[in-house]
């Protein structure tokens, strides 16, 4: 199929799907987690040839090691895979949003306004390695109604396949119930060409949404080669700040969570700002634990200093003492994606601030302070999707949100910022029902009218009273 046969197609599909109900979408969702399920050693079998494939890649020099290392399906102990099934069932769980009541007024009497959640359209969805976001973007689609064009990167080929095939088998199998409109079969395709893609890119009557989740220069090239519009983030650049009144235990559990759990995550630390008067308390036992662990400190002068006072590498050798390194100005707003850490010592809180809105990518940062004063002043001021007190930039994920799953991670200032589930697919449009009337009925003078404006409260009939 052409690019633009397959814009028509998933058009077409999104046009189905709006008298799709409420059960279908069930339907369809716990028959893909069965047939996920069933094909599980197929599928992790064709990961395991992409993941041999890729790894004479990055040997080569031509595949970076986080996107290798985000290309595992199975997880420690199948973990991951039964994490991916577990997703499913959460989208299932979450109330279905279209066709639900967010406004209502009357206008005039027998002239009713109502602002009633709708899907998005057409969304199309390119990634690179995860190959998890097939199924991801495939069951959010589904529940909220869109039709959904996926593209991974080449280095999962073969796990992107089995897990569309099964997908696609899943809602081809799906018997509808007398009366309903079979689910379209296109309401999720897979292209694999760059060709298709750029041809995609160019689809603004028929897409609605793209969606990019990958490398900043992926990104960047689909801002920069469409008119349609982008929802998600170029930099995954998070901040965590360690006040003046840090506790240490909570400053050392947090941080090395949120730069060592999964390093090549969008969410994970790639800087550390540090209070000049817990450089040598705090922050010295923060660095210890992350040197631990194996994390390349990039520290600046004073923190350099900190270090070496407190004896961290005395006696450790050569190997601890490899870990650390002074900081360079292209150190900082940069994503590592790696075991590494910049580090900086701040003078005052608002310097951190003004660091993270400069340096940062609006994206996660968190503070570590006793003084919930401060740390309100400082969630307020950074301008970020998220903003944490005493907690990992890694929480900032769709399924711990209790979203089911995301879409990905927004950095806009439109519909949808942070991790979006459901909210990031749906938009709005207004109904009205009236009997009869015209705008020159209203106004100032003779036989005129004027508008009631009456809000209808949102009970429960109201709210869902155009859910199918």
């Amino acid at each position: 199929m052409t690019a633009e046969q397959v814009a028509r197609a998933a058009r077409e599909a999104s046009n189905m799907l709006q008298t799709i109900t409420s059960a279908q979408k069930s339907a369809v969702l716990r028959r893909i987690k069965q047939v996920l399920a069933e094909r599980r050693e197929q599928i992790v079998e064709a990961n395991r040839e992409d993941k041999e494939a890729a790894k004479k890649e990055v040997e080569a020099g031509n595949l970076s090691s986080s996107l290798f290392n985000r290309l595992d399906i199975s997880g420690k102990g199948g973990e991951k895979y039964s994490t991916l099934l577990q997703g499913v069932d959460d989208v299932d769980r979450i109330a279905d949003p279209i066709g639900q009541v967010t406004l209502a007024r009357k206008l005039d009497q027998e002239l009713d306004l109502y602002r009633v959640v709708c899907p998005v359209g057409v969304c199309l969805v390119i990634f690179e390695a995860r190959p998890e976001v097939v199924v991801n973007i495939a069951c959010l689609a589904i529940k909220s109604g869109n039709a959904a064009i996926l593209k991974g990167g080449k280095e999962a080929t073969r796990t992107n396949k089995a897990l569309a095939e099964a997908i696609q088998y899943a809602i081809a199998t799906t018997e509808a119930q007398e009366g309903q409109t079979k689910f379209p079969e296109k309401a999720v395709q897979v292209v694999s060409t760059r060709d298709e893609i750029s041809g995609l890119l160019d689809m603004d009557r028929y897409v609605d949404l793209v969606i990019p989740r990958g490398s900043k220069s992926l990104v960047q090239y689909i801002q920069n080669n469409t008119r349609i519009p982008v929802l998600g983030h170029a930099d995954g650049i998070c901040s965590t700040y360690l006040d003046e009144s840090a506790d240490v235990k909570k400053a050392v559990h947090t941080v090395v969570d949120a730069k060592t759990s999964y390093p090549a995550a969008c969410n994970s630390t790639e800087t550390l700002l540090v209070h000049k008067s817990v450089v040598d308390t705090v922050f010295v036992e923060v660095a210890r634990a992350l040197l631990k662990a194996g994390v390349r400190l990039h520290a600046d002068d004073r923190c350099l200093q900190a270090i070496d006072g407190a004896g961290i590498i005395k006696g450790e050798g050569e190997a601890l003492a490899s870990l650390v390194s002074k900081a360079t100005d292209d150190d900082f707003g940069h994503e590592y994606t790696d075991m590494d850490l910049a580090i900086r010592v701040v003078d005052t809180m608002d310097e951190a601030i003004d660091h993270i809105n400069a340096l940062g990518s609006k994206h996660t940062d968190a503070i570590i302070t006793e003084d919930r004063k401060r740390a309100e002043w400082f969630m307020r001021r950074v301008d970020a999707a998220g903003v944490y007190w005493n907690a990992s930039t890694r929480f900032a994920d769709g399924f711990r949100y209790g979203f089911g799953t995301e879409i990905g991670v927004s950095t806009n200032k439109t519909h949808a910022r942070g991790p979006a589930g459901l909210e990031g697919l749906t938009i709005y449009k207004y109904y009205l029902f009236g009997n009869g009337q015209a705008t020159g009925d209203y106004g100032v003078g003779n036989g005129k009218r004027g508008y009631m404006h009456k809000d209808i409260p949102l009970d429960g009939d109201v709210r869902n009273k155009f859910v199918i």
